[in-house]
């Protein structure tokens, strides 16, 4: 189960996540991407609140970097220990920017 919580102006988008980003729930987050980054130059994921993240989230998560930086720049807040763990076994910590 994944809950995403999105508000977008000027601009701007916050993307704020709850619960857990694997094989079913990635491509929820991916449609919701999608259907809301044309003309967003800021994109913030919010992670305070996910508790897990699988191969398929970090696939979305690769995805929408590339994207965002052709027309912007994408960061990552309140990532907690165990995915930043993740992050950083898997060399995500290197191509991501996580605040």
């Amino acid at each position: 189960m994944l809950n995403i919580n999105k508000t977008t102006e000027n601009g701007k988008a916050v993307f704020s996540l709850d619960g857990r980003l694997d094989t079913v729930t990635a491509p929820d987050l991916e449609k919701a991407l999608r259907a809301s980054l044309d003309g967003v130059k800021e994109l913030t994921l919010n992670f305070e609140k996910l508790d897990y993240i699988s191969s398929a989230g970090l696939r979305v998560l690769l995805s929408t970097q590339k994207l965002m930086a052709k027309q912007g720049s994408m960061k990552l807040v309140h990532v907690g220990e165990t995915i930043l763990e993740i992050f950083e076994v898997t060399g995500f910590s290197e191509i991501l920017t996580i605040e």
